[in-house]
């Protein structure tokens, strides 16, 4: 396999693809076809993956530090892969599994996370402004002082997360699981908390009482 030819961008259509452990940081790879590509390990620090491909793709364990990540990761493996810094806004990860993972001041603003596993992750201080979180998986997952502002998170699971001073105004959590939620500050205006489950969640400082609204 060419690197350079690749990190040079002369190459579009790698579906399938080994890359496992290779270097394309720094890399031109817009609208390039990875899907169902081998990328565990793969370095692709600072690169441009603007609306490439990497749906169904395994991940595990790569670099995407400081990446354009503003693509398709339908149903792919994220699992303990480095997205610090990232830009995801009005990606599409759908399916996908994002346990373990570094989200570090990533941008998720407009990202499409229905069904995406998020489990126990560290999303302190994210930017989720209008994602859809649709029957995501946020269990124990850390949300402090992210934006959720508008977000769309009915169905979701978030029992035992941490959403301390979360900005959740006007969001929807129409049926979501929120057991046990730590929701302290959290600010909840306009926010819509039909038919979710509050048991045991802290909302202290959120002007709730403990049963929906």
């Amino acid at each position: 396999m060419d690197i350079e030819a690749i990190r040079a961008g002369k190459h579009k259509q790698l579906p399938g693809v080994d890359l496992e452990d290779e270097d394309l940081s720094e890399s031109q790879l817009e609208k390039l076809n990875l899907a169902g590509a081998n990328l565990v390990g793969t370095d692709f620090s600072g690169s441009n993956l603007k609306s490439a491909r990497l749906d169904g793709a395994n991940l595990l364990g790569a670099n995407l530090q400081q990446a354009d990540l503003r693509a398709n990761f339908l149903g792919a493996n994220l699992m303990q892969a480095d997205l610090s810094h990232a830009d995801l806004r009005g990606s599409n990860l759908r399916g996908a599994n994002l346990m373990g993972a570094k989200l570090v001041q990533a941008s998720f603003a407009g990202a499409f996370l229905s069904g995406t596993n998020l489990t126990g992750v560290n999303l302190q201080g994210v930017d989720l402004r209008g994602a859809d979180l649709r029957g995501a998986n946020l269990n124990s997952t850390n949300l402090k002082g992210a934006n959720l502002a508008q977000a769309d998170l009915q169905g979701a699971s978030l029992s035992e997360a941490n959403l301390e001073e979360t900005d959740l105004r006007g969001a929807n959590l129409r049926g979501a699981n929120l057991a046990g939620a730590n929701l302290l500050c959290a600010e909840l205006a306009g926010t819509n908390l039909e038919g979710a489950n509050l048991e045991s969640a802290c909302v202290i400082g959120t002007g709730l009482s403990k049963s929906p609204v």
